[in-house]
């Protein structure tokens, strides 16, 4: 009987330790979302990138005024109609 008991005490430990690892693996909802927008800011750096993580992060759609900065900050040192194709390219993209 006693060794009935203390078999089933080690089962109960090594459940609850496999219980308590697992939930340690586990990632929260706001780990989830930091790693799919890590993933889809892949490429982006600087304000950009700042800007991107800010909208996706709280789950808002970037507004055209902050679409607009980051296209002006991305095309800086581009003149003319380079600079008219890059923010064209860049306004229409979606973040």
């Amino acid at each position: 009987m006693r060794k009935l008991i203390c078999f089933l005490a080690i089962g109960i430990s090594l459940s609850a330790a496999s219980i308590v690892h697992a939930q340690d693996k586990a990632k929260t909802p706001q780990q989830e979302k930091m790693a799919l927008c890590n993933q889809q800011a892949e490429g982006k750096k600087g304000d950009e990138r700042k800007a991107f993580m800010k909208g996706c992060l709280s789950n808002k759609p970037e507004t055209q005024q902050s679409k607009m900065k980051t296209c002006n900050q991305a095309a800086d040192g581009k003149k003319g109609d380079e600079r008219k194709a890059f923010m064209s390219e860049c306004l229409k993209k979606k973040s």
